[in-house]
């Protein structure tokens, strides 16, 4: 959770981190887990972790879906974002996905020239549309 902080604090939303400790936990090691991580450690502590899970596209299928990739500053620069992308491309493989795709905020020119290292690709035209859990409650 300290990294997950650390990332709202980067992408300036602090104040968007609602899900709990218990609820993170629940949805990753719980009954019915939704997501799955690799993580780097250094000392015995998580620095990195890359957390995906499935998204299906009626377009392409299968797809590994990368909700999350992040490196704690002080590790920053030190190739672990590289070993945990490397690891995502090994996992889409094995699973045998389509593909595999996330987003990035078209500030973060690190990421930005990150992923393209990769010859990725970055779409424009799309806008984020969600829904609060409240809003839901009142619909």
């Amino acid at each position: 959770m300290e990294l997950v902080h650390e990332l709202a604090l980067f992408e300036r939303a602090p104040e968007e981190v609602t899900v709990t400790l218990q609820e993170f936990e629940d949805a990753g090691f719980g009954n019915k887990p939704v997501w799955k991580a690799f993580v780097a450690e250094a000392d015995g502590i998580i620095v990195a972790f890359a957390l995906y899970y499935v998204r299906y596209s009626t377009w392409k299928g299968n797809r590994l879906y990368l909700e999350d990739l992040i490196v704690t500053e002080e590790y920053r620069g030190k190739g672990i974002g590289k070993i945990l992308f490397d690891r995502l491309f090994q996992e889409t493989r094995e699973l045998g996905f389509s593909g595999m795709v996330w987003q990035v905020l078209d500030w973060n020119e690190p990421a930005i020239n990150f992923y393209k290292k990769y010859e990725a690709n970055i779409e424009a035209g799309w806008l984020n549309a969600s829904l609060s859990r409240e809003q839901v409650a009142n619909l």
